[in-house]
């Protein structure tokens, strides 16, 4: 089940983006995680089978199999061991720049991964599939995998749901200053 001790999504809506980030603390040192993100055998532990260059312009492939999900975009920014930025997207779908950021922290690394969808898509499910999906990534490194953790998933998704509806509140209220201040 999703428990609020562990990582919190944050949303912030502007114009026709929701921004998400997450944070998750890994008892993992720093490159130990980068290789989790970035290496065949390590993506297909907790996300899926794929393959990720590490160049700019480089591919990003990663097949979820039978939910027919398929990313194939382009790395758009690398710093070898800190940060990876690519598209969270296929071929000719609307861009959803993905960041993924690695720090050390006493004892493991922190990860903090930024996502900017359409505001037209529902950023409490994305939030919650990458929030049961950094559970996978915390099992792998723990070396006992899980599968999707799917009650986990569900009662994430619920949670957002309410923080997602604040995130566009907040921006209709800000819209609307902005218009008044403009007439």
């Amino acid at each position: 089940m999703f428990d609020l001790a562990e990582p919190i999504a944050t949303f912030i809506r502007k114009d026709d983006v929701i921004a998400i980030q997450i944070r998750r603390d890994f008892e993992a040192s720093p490159d130990r995680l980068w290789r989790a993100l970035t290496r065949p055998e390590g993506l297909v532990q907790w996300l899926a089978p794929g393959t990720i260059t590490l160049a700019v312009g480089g591919a990003a492939q990663l097949d979820f199999g039978d939910s027919g999900i398929i990313i194939d975009s382009l790395v758009t920014a690398v710093t070898p061991g800190q940060r990876l930025e690519y598209g969270w997207n296929g071929p000719g779908e609307t861009p959803r720049p993905l960041c993924w950021e690695i720090s050390p922290i006493d004892g493991g690394a922190r990860l903090t991964l930024s996502l900017s969808l359409p505001a037209s898509e529902d950023a409490g499910r994305a939030a919650a599939g990458w929030v049961a999906h950094l559970e996978m990534l915390a099992a792998a490194l723990a070396e006992v995998p899980i599968r999707f953790p799917f009650a986990s998933f569900k009662s994430a998704r619920e949670a957002y749901r309410v923080a997602v509806a604040d995130a566009e509140a907040a921006w209709a209220i800000s819209a609307g200053q902005a218009a008044n201040a403009a007439a």
